[in-house]
């Protein structure tokens, strides 16, 4: 018998993840106000355009280190202390960044430093999700997830372009510090105290211990799969993206298209989480992540403004596909080493789009912002193609006859 799927009021009437969902859309809100207000602050100290991208783009470049070397704190750790150790660290480093007066290079250091945790902080919230919701209700959680993070991101940049015209950029960073602040007392009177999911491996440290368990996680071949199945798909699509602005000629238009991709990937998330059953969100996966690569193929015939936000939204619904990989993700990797196994997957995803978006820019300079966009959609449909034994949901083995018991018991 298939499994019935959840609900929204089902998942609703779960008080953890009440506090788990407002906890997460102040955490995205408050970094969507915090990295453009720190662009705004860098740039506004150096002129430069350069410094001001990086800054922008720099509290996502940790992931990659932290992701290597600490995730294993997110299972060694009890996880309502990590979760609210993380606001309090990003609260603490908005204060500092707007009224200690530091200089533009230490700024960013300061970020990359404090960033480093980042992904041990939100492991240690993916990981809880699955003991608060379980069954398929977990599925429908991540997808509100989904859905709250696109929402949060484009409020998060309207607040922000609010915030910086009202108080300015030093301003807007306080503000994100109280959001974090309000979060981490959501957290703490929300949230019950659980163990920490694993007590480490003896004297073994922080970075032997996740280098350890990576190592473990990616030598098993459903979890590789499953992992790479998430990774390359979005990695292409997050090139795509990156061109958006150069291929419209860097007018303000670009925020159309982007905004209509978050909007995109909302609907989806939505629609699959809520509408499709179990077995059929499974079924889903393949095709899905197909769509999240074709609709670019179209930029190669020069689409205008209605078209390319057209376009990029169809696209962006695909991302959907990896709500039928989340069940098998959690029945693929030890429990005892669920956390880091959740850090990993972020970290594989963050990592892969910052790729994606420089590889496929280096191609947009050789080629134009058309053709690498195309080209983008085109390796992102062949590298679905390749893994679509993994993106395909396991049949079960057919049962032997001498297995069947007799008519007579």
């Amino acid at each position: 018998m298939s499994e019935r799927a959840a609900t929204f009021g089902e998942v609703f009437a779960v008080r953890e993840f009440r506090v788990l969902f407002g906890s997460f859309a102040l955490l995205i809100s408050g970094d969507s106000v915090k990295m453009l207000a720190l662009s705004v602050l860098v740039y506004a100290e150096t002129g430069s355009p350069g410094l001001s991208a990086a800054a922008y783009m720099v509290g996502w470049l940790p992931y990659l280190a932290g992701g290597m070397f600490l995730l294993s704190l997110a299972d060694r750790l009890p996880p309502r202390g990590l979760m609210i150790a993380g606001e309090l660290v990003r609260a603490g480093t908005c204060l500092v960044l707007a009224y200690t007066g530091l200089p533009v290079p230490a700024m960013l250091a300061l970020v990359l430093v404090t960033g480093l945790f980042s992904p041990v902080f939100g492991a240690a919230r993916n990981a809880l999700l699955p003991d608060v919701l379980p069954g398929d209700a977990f599925v429908l959680g991540r997808s509100l997830m989904g859905v709250t993070s696109a929402a949060a991101q484009v409020a998060g940049l309207a607040v922000g372009g609010a915030f910086l015209a009202a108080v300015g950029p030093r301003g807007a960073l306080a503000v994100t510090a109280g959001l974090s602040l309000v979060a981490a007392l959501v957290l703490r009177c929300g949230l019950p105290r659980r163990a920490a999911r694993s007590a480490g491996a003896g004297r073994r440290g922080a970075v032997g211990e996740t280098v350890r368990v990576n190592g473990r996680l990616l030598a098993d071949r459903r979890v590789r799969g499953l992992l790479l199945a998430s990774w390359l798909p979005t990695m292409c699509v997050a090139g795509a993206e990156a061109m958006v602005v150069p291929y419209l000629g860097g007018q303000g238009q670009a925020g159309l298209v982007l905004a209509m991709a978050a909007v995109g990937m909302a609907a989806g998330e939505f629609a699959v989480g809520r509408f499709a059953a179990p077995a059929l969100r499974e079924r889903l996966s393949l095709p899905l992540a197909v769509l999240l690569g074709l609709p670019w193929l179209a930029f190669a015939a020069g689409p205008g403004l209605a078209w390319a936000a057209v376009l990029a939204g169809t696209a962006a619904a695909g991302l959907a596909y990896q709500l039928g990989l989340q069940r098998r993700f959690v029945d693929a990797v030890p429990e005892e080493v669920r956390g880091q196994a959740f850090g990993l997957l972020s970290a594989g995803l963050m990592s892969g789009q910052a790729a994606g978006a420089a590889l496929v820019g280096v191609l947009g300079e050789v080629a134009g912002p058309g053709t690498a966009i195309a080209l983008a959609g085109g390796v992102g449909v062949v590298v679905t193609l390749a893994l679509a034994g993994v993106l395909r949901p396991q049949r079960p083995a057919p049962v032997r006859a001498e297995a069947l018991p007799s008519h007579g018991g």
